[in-house]
């Protein structure tokens, strides 16, 4: 089995212009921008053949050179990063078993996380795309709770059946819990990362389909999978008491520093 992963990544984000090259410092004190710190993650995942940066701005195509990553220049045109994954492999020839879209603004994504992904799509020759999901806490599900208070888009959730696939994925908190947790508590929501492990097939052919009204309306790209009949198996990973956040808002940004002083990432 044949896996890559690809990293998209753009500058013109809607929500948080250049933020690929926003530099984040951890404990080392020694700032590296955000793509940089998503490529090292990637390139820690073991059972990887490939890892490159798909881009379409030659700014972070050279900031992503300068350090060492493997690039592939694609369109502007791409609506997301599944589209520029899509894309990404064409141009490297195809013929990778597996694909991984390892978001550009996961650093803290833990290794283990993509490789229980990897194995859950492998194990299930019925399933055409993955995604991991967190189970949370009570620290991460009020942390949801009050970005959504304050007007803020924060984590993504999931909710799926009882063969883990998904029914919905939403940023508004679901489901519905009138419970107040304390912030060790389990909670009932899980929390969407957002990483995606597709075979080729469903790959190429999500450009070909037009986004839907729940993908327009939510801005959740993995909508336009379910909107178009095709399942999305959820891959629970266990946190192993790591922190994890996506940088999101320019508000992430402390937030992320400050979790990886707390556990010691340079």
């Amino acid at each position: 089995m044949s896996v890559a992963i690809i990293i998209p990544a753009r500058f013109a984000s809607t929500r948080y212009p250049g933020k690929p090259l926003v530099p984040l410092t951890g404990s080392s004190g020694k700032p590296q921008t955000l793509i940089e710190r998503s490529w090292r993650a990637a390139m820690s995942v073991s059972g990887i053949d490939r890892v490159v940066v798909a881009t379409d701005d030659t700014r972070i195509k050279e900031a992503s050179e300068a350090f060492g990553a493997e690039v592939v220049m694609t369109s502007p045109d791409c609506a997301n990063g599944t589209e520029r994954c899509a894309e990404a492999h064409a141009t490297m020839g195809g013929g990778y078993d597996i694909v991984v879209n390892l978001q550009g603004d996961a650093p803290l994504t833990p290794a283990w996380f993509i490789e229980d992904l990897v194995d859950g799509l492998n194990a299930d020759e019925n399933a055409m795309v993955a995604t991991p999901v967190l189970k949370t806490d009570g620290a991460a599900l009020n942390g949801f709770l009050n970005d959504r208070r304050e007007g803020r888009v924060g984590g993504t959730t999931a909710v799926f059946d009882r063969n883990r696939h998904a029914l919905y994925f939403s940023k508004e908190v679901i489901p519905f819990t009138p419970k107040t947790y304390s912030n060790a508590a389990e909670t009932p929501v899980f929390h969407h990362v957002g990483v995606y492990a597709y075979r080729p097939k469903p790959l190429a052919n999500y450009p070909t389909w037009s986004p839907g009204p729940l993908e327009n309306l939510e801005g959740l790209e993995q909508l336009r999978f379910l909107e178009n009949g095709h399942s999305v198996l959820c891959i629970e990973v266990d946190a192993r008491d790591r922190q994890f956040w996506e940088l999101n808002n320019p508000e992430d940004v402390p937030k992320l520093e400050a979790m990886m002083r707390d556990m010691g990432v340079e």
